[in-house]
């Protein structure tokens, strides 16, 4: 409905245009030639009427067809968004933040200026022009062949040029792109410059994308530049053509002076959209070059989804089984043959050198990544058989880095349970050792924590995470490393509201620090994607092998520092 009535808008103007050019014959010839003075006053009038509908035409059609260019934006902003938000995490390891926000923000931007004006103004001026062809035809068809014959002479370059620019185009978003990932990493990454006195060197590395973005920028101005010069000539050679044609029609009698120079201002006034086209093209190829980059992500198709005929895992606790599982993200495998059972309630702990799999084996379970190999099945049913949203809802998650958002810790504590009532939210907070310090913040629960929680420490955000993992109250619980990084105080706190979580739940523990897992139902002991050994601490440690050793490694760097 309201592309209907800005395209009715669009025509009305341009055919307010085409009149306007159409009258100077009666103005010259009925008016002024004849000393006619009713005609006077009937094309001041019809000057008058046309130009009110052209005012009117042009308010409606700013206003709607930039209200459907916008809604355009607004849903392909949101499809891209959401298309990001449903591919697999996978995905997110291989591409870049800065990139992502780049095709998000600046991409769709491109896309937007195409939509919103570039095809708005095009489909206007191709209107104009119709209507002015159809004015120079009807006052002299030969002579109108004389002057279009120039068109397609000048649209070829503009071809040319405008494809040179949809090439620069995409190189210039692929610069905005990198520097937007290197501004957040070294936005992120500030502390660590400092500290290292690199400030300089970030500097340097700045300076060279941002001249490499004004590179790709100097060639498009200078593809876009090209355009007009060669449309301004062509459009002259034109002009030139019909004075020296038509003014021969003049002298010679064959035709009128109102006719000629109504012909003439009809074809001055039809080579500026012409020369307008060529511009509104450039833009088009950027707004085409962001198009292709924008539904390069929208028709990607997440790696991992629900199964035909994938059922809901049933509410409860849950028994979680490894059966021969291998994973590998190349031809390496990370996982070899793993053979698991966990029983609901049991604490399971995994422990070994880093990059021997942990993570990995407890990625597995929310469906992150799939197996290439063997199944996981939780009470007896292959992971891959159940829906994502009912396998993820059973499982809460606490990882090493504490990832919180920029809003209240009401919501952050929240965030797994929308629907948690405000009992329930103090009560999860007590339960991880939070409540204390949330209300010795300005605002309490109302406190907004900043970017990631850097007004927090690390023990109070890890707390707020396991408060939010309790609240889900979910069955099964995934703990990667939620201790490692924090100080001997700050551990013991957090060591307490994760007993408080685990209490009741299927657990998998990542520990870096053997003391965290000693009361654990079992120990695995992973190395280069193999459980090793298997049991209970005390029980390891008497077995004189792998856990031993890794304990006395331990003991023995902890006994260090203190002696220090």
């Amino acid at each position: 409905m309201k592309l209907g009535i800005s395209m009715v808008c669009m025509a009305l103007i341009s055919g307010s245009t085409a009149a306007l050019a159409f009258l100077i014959k009666n103005i010259l010839d009925d008016i002024f030639i004849a000393q006619n003075g009713v005609m006077l006053k009937v094309v001041t009038f019809v000057v008058l009427g046309v130009s009110l509908v052209r005012g009117v035409a042009v308010l409606a059609k700013e206003y709607f067809m930039n209200n459907v260019g916008q809604s355009i934006i607004t849903t392909l902003r949101n499809e891209l968004y959401g298309t990001i938000q449903d591919l697999s995490l996978s995905f997110f390891q291989k591409e870049r933040t800065g990139v992502l926000m780049s095709r998000i923000t600046n991409d769709v931007t491109l896309i937007q200026s195409m939509v919103s004006t570039s095809v708005t103004a095009a489909i206007e001026h191709v209107f104009t022009i119709i209507g002015l062809t159809g004015v120079i035809i009807y006052r002299d068809w030969k002579l109108a062949l004389v002057a279009l014959v120039v068109v397609p002479v000048a649209f070829y370059p503009i071809v040319k040029l405008g494809r040179r620019v949809r090439k620069v185009s995409t190189g210039t978003q692929q610069s905005v792109g990198e520097l937007n990932t290197f501004l957040h990493e070294t936005f992120a990454g500030a502390k660590i410059i400092k500290a290292f006195g690199r400030e300089e060197y970030e500097k340097q590395r700045f300076y060279k994308k941002s001249w490499d973005l004004f590179r790709f920028e100097m060639k498009k101005v200078k593809a876009k530049a090209l355009s007009s010069p060669v449309t301004d000539v062509c459009g002259g050679l034109g002009i030139a053509a019909v004075v020296w044609y038509g003014g021969h029609g003049v002298i010679n009698g064959t035709s009128t002076t109102g006719t000629f120079l109504s012909f003439l201002t009809a074809v001055m006034l039809l080579y500026e959209p012409l020369k307008k086209l060529s511009k509104l093209n450039n833009t088009v190829q950027e707004g085409l070059a962001a198009l292709d980059r924008v539904f390069e992500i929208i028709e990607m198709d997440p790696e991992i989804t629900d199964s035909p005929g994938a059922v809901e895992l049933s509410p409860g606790s849950h028994r979680v089984a490894f059966e021969n599982v291998s994973f590998s993200y190349g031809e390496d495998p990370v996982l070899k043959g793993v053979d698991l059972c966990a029983e609901p309630g049991e604490v399971i702990a995994l422990v070994g050198m880093s990059g021997g799999g942990k993570s990995t084996f407890i990625n597995l379970i929310p469906r992150f990544y799939d197996v290439t190999g063997g199944r996981i099945a939780i009470d007896g049913t292959d992971i891959r058989k159940v829906t994502l949203a009912s396998l993820r809802s059973r499982i809460a998650m606490v990882t090493q880095d504490a990832i919180l958002f920029n809003e209240s810790i009401r919501d952050n504590i929240a965030y797994g349970n929308s629907d948690a009532t405000w009992e329930d939210i103090v009560a999860a907070s007590k339960a991880a050792y939070a409540y204390r310090f949330i209300m010795a913040l300005p605002d309490g629960f109302d406190t907004r924590i900043g970017e990631l929680g850097s007004r927090l420490s690390g023990g109070e955000k890890q707390r707020l995470c396991i408060a939010r993992a309790l609240l889900k109250d979910a069955p099964i619980l995934l703990l990667d490393e939620a201790t490692s990084a924090l100080d001997t105080e700050a551990e013991k706190v957090v060591q307490d509201a994760l007993e408080n979580l685990m209490k009741g739940r299927t657990t998998f523990v990542i520990a870096h620090r053997l003391s965290t897992i000693q009361h654990a139902d079992r120990i695995l002991v992973v190395s280069k994607g193999e459980i090793v050994e298997e049991g209970r601490h005390d029980d390891l440690l008497a077995r004189d092998g792998e856990y031993a050793r890794l304990h006395t490694m331990q003991f023995s760097r902890r006994r260090a520092g203190e002696k220090t």
